[in-house]
């Protein structure tokens, strides 16, 4: 393992039925974790949190007002796993930085200490429930860009938005830009896409996520993270909106930033080159999945990421 560690959480779409078994059969710590948070969430959600992550149906675990949850919890209690002999990840003292996508966002600032484990899963049961709302009052839809760039990203937008919201939405990798809109604004963002000779594809989401259709989620969602005990990260930890650190000593503006999360592009390709890099530091992703090491393939090849969606089998590539 790196004497150094930068690590990686996961956002919403990296969750399948099963995530986190291995890890709470194999961890006390990772099964204290499921239990604390069926504890938290009791029954919000029609079933226990750990059986909804461990047994789906796949319906119900999709739909984000239980995938934020599910996966802030897996991914915390994999963090766990790996400090009780699971599996051997980094040491919190070894960590330069947390940096999470999305959703993944509040999962790295809860291990850099900006607030604790039960007021974390409340904020993204909340952050879920608005979205999975939202969503359903709008009919918007993404559209995934593959062999783009910003320019041609943006170019596409005002060719199709047509008096529609059409917006670029998650800068995940060089060459992959999700756009977020109205529907039929996706529907003609594809046609343009391809027009310029860039693939397009539909993607199967609740809604138009981090666009303009999301407002009504942002401002219910400024009320909570109001109420909320929560303080400067311990630990450096990166913003979504700017790519960059948050600034530790300014949680109002944090709490801004998580705000405008919700309807502001996802910067992940650019937040991650400016990550600390060098031999000596290693990436980890923590569980659910590796959608993560693969997006850092296309990003950075010379950055290392292993990830640890079960304890036993943690791969590096």
């Amino acid at each position: 393992m790196s004497d150094q560690a930068v690590v990686l959480c996961p956002g919403q779409g990296a969750q399948a039925v099963g995530m986190g078994r291995q890890w709470f059969d194999a961890s006390a710590a990772a099964r204290e974790v499921f239990e604390e948070a069926d504890a938290v969430l009791g029954d919000r959600l029609g079933a226990p949190l750990s059986r909804i992550c461990f047994e789906g149906p796949s319906e119900r675990l999709d739909r984000t007002d239980a995938s934020q949850p599910a996966i802030y919890a897996c991914s915390v209690a994999c963090w766990a796993g790996l400090h009780d002999g699971a599996a051997g990840g980094p040491g919190l003292d070894d960590v330069l930085a947390f940096a999470g996508l999305s959703l993944g966002e509040y999962t790295a600032l809860h291990l850099g200490g900006a607030f604790d484990f039960a007021t974390g899963l409340r904020l993204v049961a909340e952050r879920g429930r608005l979205m999975q709302e939202a969503a359903e009052a709008s009919r918007g839809g993404m559209v995934a860009l593959i062999g783009g760039d910003e320019a041609s990203a943006d170019a596409v937008c005002q060719e199709a938005a047509g008096g529609e919201v059409l917006v670029p939405a998650n800068y995940n990798a060089p060459g992959q830009i999700v756009l977020s809109g109205s529907a039929g604004a996706c529907d003609r963002a594809a046609a343009a896409a391809e027009a310029r000779g860039l693939r397009a594809t539909r993607l199967t989401v609740a809604g138009a996520f981090h666009s303009p259709l999301m407002q009504p989620a942002a401002d219910r969602m400024a009320e909570v993270l109001a109420a909320a005990e929560i303080r400067g990260p311990r630990v450096p930890t990166w913003s979504n909106v700017t790519g960059d650190a948050h600034d530790p000593e300014n949680v109002e503006l944090l709490r801004e930033r998580l705000v405008q999360q919700i309807t502001s592009p996802v910067r992940w390709a650019q937040g991650c080159l400016l990550l600390p890099a060098g031999d000596s530091i290693g990436h980890h992703e923590l569980a659910p999945g590796t959608v993560l090491k693969g997006l850092m393939r296309r990003i950075d090849r010379t950055r290392k990421v292993t990830s640890h969606d079960q304890p036993t089998a943690p791969s590096a590539a």
